[in-house]
């Protein structure tokens, strides 16, 4: 059976306080609805200062996440290491391994946007410091022994409840990406289908003498929403995910590569480049995938499509994908 996965970034443009509450409210529903049909993930993940309000603290979203449902893993994909506090942060995530009994994933990623370092007025060109002195700072935290930190001896507790600890993979598109996570022993989570980076921290792993692998998205990694009816939502709806996938592009420059980089300017272009996908249930099923991942709030749809989506994924897709 394919990995089943349902994203949430809760993404509202122009959305104001009590309409997000309902947003926020609807999408632990949905995690709890999903979860007892047998949806294998929540994928969440950070971005700060936006103007159409994306999500900025995703472990805060996934401990809601743990404490409405009783199965479904929560990935963060990506975390921005580098705003975040080391120690604090290894205390969270030990914190949500143990009310979950193990099923936070961590990607930890570096970001792109240097508004978003500016916001917190972290030096965007020492990225690549602050991620390795972060990561290095997770694992030794975990162990709940003290250890050296910024010059002092310091001790977090408590110890997560995952062995050796809670999983966390580093992310990203570039070299120094690949090779940080092999010198470290830690799994390599790709932001693209890229093959040669992954045979590139096959090498660093033999030549760092260390042990781990690769979670990468496949060639085709479509964001997917369901519908009786394709060409009628593209029609009402095709502008929310215009808007996201607009929004995201305009992020994102230079070599920074993504499964989800759309360059559409249209919703009839984004309909023809594939990257979002509005597709009938049987089509769903006949896609043939390793992972679909639905996309269920996107761009700010209504609560109402976003439920229809997500009812008809569970009720006629997810039983034919079991074989039922």
């Amino acid at each position: 059976m394919p990995v089943t996965v349902a994203r949430f970034n809760l993404v509202a443009p122009g959305a104001g306080p009590a309409e997000l509450a309902a947003r926020y409210r609807t999408a632990l529903e949905m995690a709890a609805y999903a979860d007892d049909r047998g949806v294998g993930t929540v994928q969440t993940e950070e971005h700060h200062g936006a103007g159409n309000n994306w999500l900025p603290s995703p472990f805060v979203f996934a401990g809601a996440v743990f404490g409405a449902t009783r199965r479904v893993a929560v990935t963060v994909s990506a975390v921005i290491g580098p705003l975040h506090d080391p120690l604090r942060l290894a205390e969270e995530i030990a914190v949500l391994d143990l009310l979950s009994g193990g099923r936070l994933v961590t990607v930890a990623g570096i970001g792109y946007r240097p508004e978003e370092y500016d916001l917190f007025g972290v030096d965007f060109a020492r990225r690549g410091r602050l991620q390795d002195e972060l990561l290095e700072t997770l694992l030794r935290a975990w162990t709940g022994e003290p250890f050296s930190y910024r010059g002092r001896t310091v001790r977090i507790t408590p110890r997560p409840y995952s062995d050796p600890h809670p999983l966390l993979l580093v992310g990203g598109s570039s070299k120094a990406a690949a090779r940080r996570a092999a010198r470290l022993g830690l799994p390599f989570f790709p932001s693209a289908h890229l093959p040669e980076l992954e045979a590139y921290y096959k090498e660093r792993l033999a030549e760092y003498g260390t042990e781990g692998w690769v979670m990468m998205p496949a060639a085709e990694t479509p964001l997917l929403h369901v519908s009786e009816d394709p060409d009628r939502t593209w029609a009402e709806y095709g502008q929310h995910f215009l808007h996201e996938a607009r929004t995201y592009a305009s992020w994102q420059s230079g070599g920074v590569r993504s499964a989800v980089k759309s360059a559409a300017t249209t919703v009839e272009e984004l309909r023809a480049e594939g990257v979002y996908r509005i597709l009938t249930p049987e089509q769903c099923v006949e896609l043939g995938l390793d992972s679909l991942v639905l996309h269920p709030l996107a761009g700010g749809m209504p609560l109402d499509e976003g439920w229809r989506s997500l009812h008809l994924f569970c009720e006629r897709v997810l039983p034919r994908l079991a074989g039922g």
